[in-house]
């Protein structure tokens, strides 16, 4: 797509009430943004052809196309990209239609301007924080994926993609018995329960992570054969070698005989390793250090706070 506005921050305005639009467009284009504008759904596909902006501001009533259709729509090829609903629209039917659409927030007309742009703010860094935050982890080759409550998995990390495909062949837009199971064990994952999808010759772990937006989770497959060098934790976490593949092996949820039996040592020595770690990362207890290991592995920047200013 072309970008014919450098380094500008980008809006693009969707609405078909004139007043409105010059009302947002003169909030907007005082505070340095660049601002689209597109007076239908239809208007702003056609607008997305050419341009991605940083945040979509979208009315839900208007002719050719509705702002709930224009959002489904733009899901499908922009999953970051925040789109903020301001509607005259208060129903709860109405709201909760507008998130079920790819919806990131939800503003009742009439508009305030100051905060319509301290709203355009922090979801456009934490739209940044996420972006940067799949392309470490796709540096880091690591199998991590996206999915809302629904089970639909939103996006996926290249060397997740390929553990779903080998282990779960055609299920690039998940499949209504994967959805069925990943939504049904979200609550339990968030609770701290391993998911086991059962395979033709071994299971498929996942892991919950981290929750990164209102309908956004994170998960992680414990890969039957992932290689993560030890070495990333030593470094991170400034611990020896041998502390950093005790470390590794408790991110991997394994209990003291066997990280003894992997690295062939004792329990006790395993467990003397735990306690020289636990002081050096701040934590007092195995499931803080896991958390802090996962996290280090993960490139350490998802759900950190930012603050970046646009």
């Amino acid at each position: 797509m072309n970008q014919p506005f450098n380094d500008k921050f980008i809006v693009l305005v969707v609405d078909d009430d004139p007043n409105a639009l010059g009302m947002i467009n003169m909030a907007l284009d005082e505070t340095g943004m660049a601002v689209l504008v597109a007076l239908n759904g239809q208007q702003a596909l056609n607008v997305l052809e050419q341009v991605t902006p940083d945040v979509i501001l979208l009315d839900a009533v208007m002719p050719i196309m509705d702002g709930f259709d224009c959002a489904r729509t733009i899901r499908q090829t922009l999953p970051l990209t925040p789109i903020i609903f301001m509607t005259g629209l208060s129903d709860e039917e109405d709201i909760v239609k507008a998130f079920e659409a790819g919806g990131s927030d939800y503003i009742v007309k009439p508009i305030k301007p100051q905060e319509l742009i301290v709203r355009i703010r922090q979801h456009s860094t934490h739209a940044k924080m996420l972006t940067d935050a799949r392309q470490a982890l796709d540096t880091a080759n690591q199998h991590v994926f996206c999915i809302d409550n629904h089970g639909t998995i939103l996006w996926t990390t290249p060397a997740a993609q390929q553990l779903i495909d080998h282990y779960l062949p055609n299920q690039h837009d998940t499949s209504p018995a994967l959805k069925r199971q990943l939504s049904s064990w979200l609550p339990n994952g968030i609770a701290g329960h391993d998911l086991a999808l059962a395979m033709r010759d071994k299971n498929l772990t996942i892991r919950y992570f981290k929750q990164t937006n209102e309908n956004e989770f994170l998960l992680k497959i414990q890969s039957p054969n992932a290689q993560i060098d030890p070495a990333q934790l030593e470094q991170a976490l400034h611990i020896t070698h041998r502390e950093a593949e005790v470390l590794l092996w408790i991110a991997h949820g394994k209990t003291n005989r066997e990280i003894a039996d992997i690295l062939e040592m004792s329990p006790r020595t395993v467990n003397k390793h735990l306690e020289q770690i636990y002081p050096k990362i701040g934590v007092d207890n195995r499931t803080a250090a896991a958390s802090i290991a996962i996290q280090s592995l993960l490139g350490g920047k998802i759900g950190r706070p930012a603050n970046a200013q646009i």
